[in-house]
């Protein structure tokens, strides 16, 4: 995703001051400049008092170009032409904070071209040309500067006047863009997705939006970029991170209230106070990675508690969490994975550095990128990881990682998992390991036999992100299937007898046969066996005498046309579509 242009401009300078006059440089203008430089503020002020002609210098450019604000002052005598065009169109291409001041002027004498502007503008129409570039683009300069939000300063008190402006320059110049990741793709047509969702047009509404999707799927990537290409546009803007995280207690909840510049002792005077000093101003917050309704009510209860205009931006793994707070469906935006082309870029920013002379073959960079699937926390840990290795190094890795998860990896995606219920985990692994890729009412009727309450079980994995329903099946991205996997692996490593599911057939067979049966004698099923899955068998599995659970049995391809008497009616084939749920009455 890519990452704001802001980001990529040099800022030597604070502050561009621009004026015009030596009056105003002995007086008002140095007590600015020395306020400034008081509070530790990086000024640049034109050393000349006099400049030849109405040309810019190469000095002045530079420096409008490498700062972060500029003031222009609107006087009785003329703006200085050619700054406050270039002023103007970094505003535009650098996101420039431009703040006008009106010192004994009107802001509409300025934008209408009254008095000494309207004169100024004649001279230069009749140098010029009245319809020439130059005059046009001093015209457009001069009424988009005196249109910005600024200072009036008529017969004012002028030392209460720096003081506030310096207040204010200080909280503007405080609010810089946040860092996004060290390399970012794709990510321009979802911003300007998010932005259109976000209305910004409309000043009279209070807004909040959902960003949902998988760990490691860009979120909280997609919402920070998010945050600076706008955050500008709002009185006040905050990032509150990893709220999962730091709201565990409800003191620490207190804590990211007080992070709004509240201080607070407990949740519900910080609710009260953040009602009181936020209701009148236009405010941009982003809450990150919350996962708990109590989180959304600490935080961000409701839109009168915010001033108009305001917009507030969650993201999370769960889209339930953001229908209950009251977030309709159009303004739940689904993190969707990279495309191939966007994935191949994210993937070489991190696995092929410049100057690294290892040629790996193509179908070793694709096994990688089959193996992330478009997360771009995939995309970006296995690059890293690859980075500079050999193709050798290549191939084993990407073979233990068929075998195992990436750690890093998986600790993100595992989180999901941990915030489940208990009954919810076990129709999860039972998905990741035997359903994938099945149809949804075949599934239900399978676990529901088991005992699971699978509609609102599997409806609770999806607004959790990590379960897909398309054309009524359940799929699964192909990183949290192994994460799935893994947990159950992790129950006991060494002995496959001692966990919860099988999958693969030399683990299978083992535990089956044991060690004094040979794999080609008859084989005795357990009695706790729930479901058994065995495409084109031989033969009809036996089991022990005694109490059996087993509620499914699937030997889709078999020859097998009678199954004894052990069972009432079991089918032993799954038919087309969905009806081949097998109801073995025991």
């Amino acid at each position: 995703m890519a990452s704001s242009s802001s980001l990529k401009c040099k800022r030597n300078y604070d502050i561009f001051l621009s004026f015009r006059g030596i009056d105003i440089r002995k007086n008002f203008l140095s007590h600015l400049y020395t306020a400034l430089d008081q509070n530790g503020l990086f000024t640049f002020i034109d050393s000349e008092e006099l400049r030849k002609g109405e040309q810019i210098s190469s000095t002045l450019m530079k420096a409008i170009e490498e700062s972060q604000l500029a003031i222009s002052f609107s006087l009785r005598t003329m703006l200085p032409r050619h700054e406050v065009v270039k002023i103007i169109e970094c505003k535009a291409r650098k996101d420039l904070v431009v703040l006008p001041v009106f010192y004994k002027v009107e802001p509409r004498e300025v934008r209408e071209g009254r008095e000494s502007y309207g004169k100024a503008m004649a001279k230069h129409e009749s140098k010029f040309g009245k319809n020439s570039e130059k005059v046009n683009r001093w015209k457009e300069a001069l009424f988009a500067a005196s249109s910005l939000s600024g200072w009036d300063l008529n017969d004012g008190d002028e030392a209460q006047l720096i003081k506030r402006m310096v207040k204010e320059i200080s909280s503007k110049l405080d609010r810089t863009p946040l860092h996004v990741a060290r390399h970012l793709v794709g990510i321009h047509l979802r911003v300007a997705k998010l932005k259109s969702m976000l209305n910004l047009k409309s000043h009279d509404d209070v807004l909040m939006i959902g960003l949902w999707g998988q760990g490691g799927i860009g979120k909280t990537t997609l919402a920070v970029a998010l945050y600076n290409a706008l955050f500008r546009k709002f009185e006040g803007s905050c990032v509150l991170e990893n709220v999962r995280e730091t709201s565990r207690e409800s003191k620490h909840l207190v804590s990211l209230q007080e992070r709004k510049r509240i201080a607070l002792t407990t949740v519900r005077e910080g609710i009260n106070s953040m009602q009181y000093r936020l209701c009148c101003k236009k405010v941009l917050i982003v809450l990150d990675d919350v996962n708990d309704i109590e989180q959304l009510n600490a935080l961000a209860g409701d839109c009168e508690w915010f001033g108009k205009g305001s917009r507030i931006i969650i993201t999370t793994r769960d889209s339930h969490l953001l229908t209950s707070h009251g977030i309709d469906k159009d303004h739940i935006y689904e993190v969707q994975t990279l495309e191939y082309c966007e994935a191949l870029e994210l993937f070489k920013k991190y696995a092929f550095v410049r100057n690294n002379k290892i040629v790996i073959q193509g179908d070793l960079v694709d096994s990688a990128l089959q193996y992330a699937k478009g997360s771009p926390l995939a995309l970006k840990v296995l690059g890293s990881f690859l980075c500079g290795r050999r193709e050798q190094e290549w191939k084993s890795a990407l073979d233990q990682l068929a075998k195992s998860p990436n750690k890093t990896i998986n600790d993100v995606l595992n989180l999901s998992y941990d915030g489940l219920e208990d009954y919810q985990k076990e129709i999860f692994l039972d998905i990741a390991y035997f359903f994938k890729g099945k149809y949804i009412e075949y599934i239900e009727k399978v676990l529901d036999s088991c005992g699971f309450n699978v509609t609102i079980g599997v409806q609770v994995l999806v607004e959790k992100s990590l379960i897909i329903e398309e054309y009524g099946k359940l799929q699964m991205h192909d990183l949290i299937q192994l994460m799935g996997m893994d947990i159950v692996k992790q129950e006991c490593r060494d002995d496959p007898a001692r966990r919860s599911r099988l999958w693969l057939f030399d683990d299978v067979r083992d535990v089956l046969s044991g060690d004094m049966v040979r794999f080609v004698d008859p084989i005795y099923l357990p009695n706790g066996l729930r479901w058994f899955d065995w495409p084109k068998s031989p033969w009809f599995p036996k089991f022990s005498s005694g109490p059996k659970k087993l509620v499914g049995l699937y030997m889709q391809g078999s020859n097998i046309k009678e199954v004894g008497g052990q069972f009432k009616c079991v089918m032993v084939q799954e038919p087309k579509e969905i009806r081949g749920a097998f109801d073995a009455q025991l």
